[in-house]
């Protein structure tokens, strides 16, 4: 039979752990305006350029005839949505489609025909499936 093994007198400590601790950000420098350094009569930042498709008059009355038709089955499926009772994601697409047929509304105003032709065609695509889940 072989003896267990002697079991040293001194418990050694494990070795401490050293975590090396990250240099700190360097401190950011100073921001100038550089708005005060430009001449009066030049704006900071000039306005974003409007990116849309040329449309020709019957592209233009294609567009606007679209936009007016979805919007109307939008807005006609949401008053058939009213005075029922309905569930959370019910109520997150009611709102979603009043979003989409503002924004839509917003574009034509700004002259973004085809823009407000997508947003009114999202708005009826989900005030359909909305009446679909009544």
């Amino acid at each position: 039979m072989v003896p267990p093994p002697a079991i040293p007198d001194a418990v050694t400590a494990p070795p401490a752990l050293v975590v090396p601790h990250p240099k700190p950000a360097k401190p950011a420098r100073p921001v100038t305006d550089s708005a005060s350094e430009l001449p009066a009569d030049q704006p900071a930042h000039p306005p974003a350029p409007q990116i849309s498709p040329q449309l020709s008059p019957d592209e233009q009355a294609n567009y606007q005839h679209k936009t007016k038709e979805d919007l109307e089955v939008a807005e006609r499926n949401l008053q058939q949505a009213n005075g029922k009772t309905h569930s959370a994601a019910q109520e997150d697409l009611k709102e979603k489609i009043r979003r989409f047929i503002e924004q839509s509304r917003d574009a034509t105003k700004a002259g973004d025909l085809a823009r407000a032709q997508n947003l009114a065609q999202k708005a009826r695509l989900l005030s359909v499936e909305l009446v679909e889940s009544l």
